[in-house]
């Protein structure tokens, strides 16, 4: 009987890695957390966004159709060097603490970390965030920077963005760091609240690839190239950032 388990186990572990490998046949598997307006984010359940019409691009060039994995953002870079994932694109900032565990592929856009407030707040630039609470989003570049600079009390992590920006306009917290095209997007929608002027920080965007796969980053690195020089990269930045 014992013999008979063992070996119904070991059938259904085949059949799951042979199904999983079937799954994954002809397509490119991106983590992101499609909570990141205008990079990503959902609209009647449909995939959008700066870096999703990326994505499709490059697994069209690839030869595969994309596959978006939603996840939370701490989880994105994890997938891909489990393997799970194959790239990760989900607003990753380069940093040297990053390239121990991914590689990235060339950037593709600047951004800011920006400094969310209410209207009426003292806060003016990020000389002023001493003593105060920060909203940050867990495991972003905003969350390694602001616990860097004012210490891990200073600071309240939420999975998602848009709940820090939320408790900043109901006054559970004084201020969020978040990048600042959504930073831009969330007090549109966010009534009471402002972007400060002076930004908390800059850097720049990259995919997350495992390391090691060279044959991939040297593909994506091409395509990337070819869409910055034909112009395609900015028409898709330009549709959603005015």
């Amino acid at each position: 009987m014992k013999k008979i388990i063992i070996a119904m186990f070991s059938l259904c572990l085949v059949f799951s890695l042979f199904a999983c490998s079937e799954d994954r046949e002809g397509k490119l598997i991106m983590a992101t957390n499609a909570e990141f307006p205008p990079y990503e984010y959902k609209e009647n359940k449909e995939f959008k966004g700066i870096e999703i019409e990326m994505a499709n691009i490059i697994a069209e060039k690839l030869g595969k159709e994309l596959k978006v994995l939603d996840i939370a953002f701490d989880a994105v870079i994890p997938s891909v060097t489990s393997g799970k994932a194959d790239i990760g694109l989900s607003g990753i900032t380069v940093t040297d603490e990053r390239k121990e565990n991914v590689d990235f592929s060339d950037t593709y856009i600047n951004a800011v970390q920006a400094i969310i407030v209410p209207n009426d707040s003292p806060i003016s630039n990020k000389n002023d965030l001493q003593g105060k609470t920060i909203g940050v989003q867990t495991g972003t570049t905003g969350d390694l920077y602001a616990t860097d600079d004012f210490g891990d009390a200073a600071i309240k992590r939420y999975n998602k963005i848009a709940d820090a920006v939320l408790a900043v306009k109901s006054g559970g917290i004084d201020c969020a760091i978040i990048d600042d095209q959504v930073a831009i997007k969330m007090v549109k929608e966010n009534e009471g609240l402002k972007v400060l002027n002076t930004p908390y920080e800059t850097e720049e965007y990259a995919i997350a690839i495992k390391k090691g796969n060279t044959e991939l980053l040297e593909q994506i690195n091409a395509i990337l190239s070819e869409m910055k020089q034909d112009g395609s990269l900015n028409e898709i930045i330009n549709k959603y950032i005015n």
